[in-house]
């Protein structure tokens, strides 16, 4: 015996589904900006992804859109030139690049992020040869380049350019340490607003920052407004403490260099 559904009773039942479904849809990772920007940042390149090659960690749902943590790991025998670090939905995916000197033995690289709506996180990284590989992690988070600062700009302003590199030991090891940069500045992406006025306040960010090693080059940055207000870098290498000089340039033309001494933080 063949039971026949009311039509109105099918017709909730398709809406049912369609509420259920569509939520799922809009939130599903799309290829087509990074199709579109692997063309403009990579040509005809073909890029492999490999997870014991580069990996890329961040969080499933960022808790705070203006300050997304992400975290680069590498492969400790392939010798990377360049990481360039995508946001696939933001204004300006493309975060930051960092060229790493050949014998700087980097295996990790940390930094926060700006996340302004949903949106595949990628590293893209050029080794000695010219092969790219990529990594990925699909982060839910909005709003995240338009968020009100943090501090506010007359604190911003009196502490520009700050800045403290703190160092310790990869745990369980002895000759793998970590420093941690930290850069006050606020890092404007041009879409924030004035909390006073709502005019909109102009793009201001670290775009260039260079990191000597023992008088040696040893990793360089691009960046771009999904850095970060006080931007802050965490960088695992191989080898001894040894004495970094910082120099940073922002886009009004300040610059700020410092010296830190193997036994200073």
């Amino acid at each position: 015996m063949t039971m026949r559904v009311p039509l109105k009773l099918t017709l909730i039942f398709c809406a049912c589904a369609m509420a259920f479904a569509g939520p799922a849809l809009a939130q599903a990772p799309s290829t087509e900006s990074w199709m579109q920007l692997k063309s403009d940042l990579f040509g005809e390149k073909s890029v492999r992804e490999e997870t014991n090659i580069l990996t890329l960690e961040a969080p499933d749902r960022a808790p705070d859109p203006a300050m997304v943590p992400v975290r680069i790991s590498l492969d400790a025998d392939t010798r990377f030139r360049t990481l360039t670090l995508i946001v696939d939905e933001n204004p300006a995916p493309v975060a930051a690049t960092f060229t790493l000197d050949n014998n700087a033995r980097i295996t990790t690289i940390e930094t926060r992020l700006r996340v302004n709506a949903y949106s595949n996180i990628r590293v893209v990284g050029e080794d000695e040869n010219g092969q790219l590989y990529m990594a990925s992690h699909y982060v839910k988070a909005s709003g995240g380049c338009a968020a009100p600062a943090a501090r506010n700009p007359a604190e911003s302003t009196a502490q520009l350019g700050q800045m403290r590199l703190r160092r310790f030991l990869e745990t369980g090891m002895t000759d793998r340490h970590v420093a941690q940069l930290m850069i006050r500045h606020p890092n404007n992406s041009g879409l924030q607003r004035d909390q006073i006025s709502h005019l909109y306040i102009p793009a201001h960010f670290v775009s260039e920052l260079n990191i000597e090693f023992e008088n040696h080059p040893f990793l360089s940055m691009e960046g771009g407004i999904s850095i970060s207000e006080d931007p802050n870098f965490r960088f695992t290498y191989d080898g001894p403490a040894g004495e970094f000089k910082v120099y940073a340039r922002d886009t009004d033309g300040r610059s700020f260099s410092q010296v830190f001494a193997p036994d200073q933080t």
